[in-house]
């Protein structure tokens, strides 16, 4: 079935402090352990299910006063999942080169100030970025690549009167569509999830 904002309506009630402020990165064909190593970060240990991440990420920024990025990654579909609850390192450019390096990555952003972002590299390359809240903003080297997915999974590319209600919502269809990785409440709770910081760029 192809994901559309709908199917993702569930975040609100089912990880509200998660999508509050993330950054959920995918990357293709690469382990956890070896994202880790390419990030230059170091594992700390391990975590079952999202309220747990969610947890371990507010102490850890306790315990580190900010100067490093808490990361959890776990193995899904040939892909690793890259959550961070309150972070932003996925969507840096010195994050995503390394990371898809020789392979794919997909990942979206979004702050309490709802500043957000939707990036797709592919071997070291931006491929496509813009703000959902902005969808009509597009760069990188294939803009227009995904526009058709942009629209299918609810993004409003209207210049004017868009509809900013479901922007979260779609970034996260949008990024099941682009790697044929489905994140539902079961695949969260249920995950075992390799914690790890990175070293602030």
């Amino acid at each position: 079935m192809d994901a559309t904002a709908a199917d993702y309506r569930w975040l609100g009630d089912h990880c509200p402090e998660l999508i509050e402020a993330y950054c959920v990165t995918l990357v293709h064909a690469v382990s956890p352990v070896e994202a880790l190593g390419r990030l230059r970060a170091r594992a700390d240990g391990r975590v079952t299910g999202i309220a747990a991440l969610v947890e371990a990420a507010g102490e850890a920024w306790k315990a580190s006063g900010g100067d490093r990025h808490f990361l959890g990654l776990c193995a899904v579909d040939g892909w690793t999942l890259m959550v961070e609850p309150n972070g932003y390192l996925g969507s840096l450019d010195e994050a995503a080169v390394p990371l898809s390096r020789g392979t794919e990555l997909v990942t979206h952003f979004r702050n309490v100030n709802a500043v957000d972002h939707f990036s797709r590299y592919a071997d070291g390359g931006l491929r496509l970025h813009f703000e959902p809240l902005f969808p009509c903003a597009r760069d990188g080297a294939d803009p227009d690549g995904a526009v058709a997915l942009m629209r299918e999974v609810g993004f409003d590319l209207r210049e004017d009167d868009a509809d900013l209600e479901v922007t979260t919502e779609a970034a996260f269809a949008l990024a099941e569509r682009l790697t044929g990785v489905r994140l539902s409440p079961e695949l969260l709770d249920g995950a075992e999830f390799l914690t790890g910081s990175a070293p602030v760029f």
